[in-house]
């Protein structure tokens, strides 16, 4: 019997210590994130900053990517 919901509980258990993982790992984008941001509005022709600043972004939303990716692994 197969699943038609996209509910995969148990993709979403094994991925709960990756994502805890990938939790502190976003803590430090946005650490980066606001020490970009205030150096972008110091000098907004900096484009290394922009750069960091994007990489940041994405830090704060691997917690999301990771739960996304275990629980598209599992099957039903």
């Amino acid at each position: 019997m197969c699943c038609d919901s996209e509910c995969r509980p148990l993709g979403f258990l094994l991925g709960l210590p990756f994502a805890l993982l990938s939790l502190l790992v976003s803590i430090v984008g946005i650490l980066v994130w606001i020490v970009g941001l205030a150096l972008t509005c110091i000098c907004p022709c900096c484009l290394c900053v922009t750069i960091l600043v994007e990489f940041a972004l994405e830090l704060i939303k691997a917690p999301l990517h990771v739960m996304e990716w275990f629980t598209s692994q599992i099957r039903c």
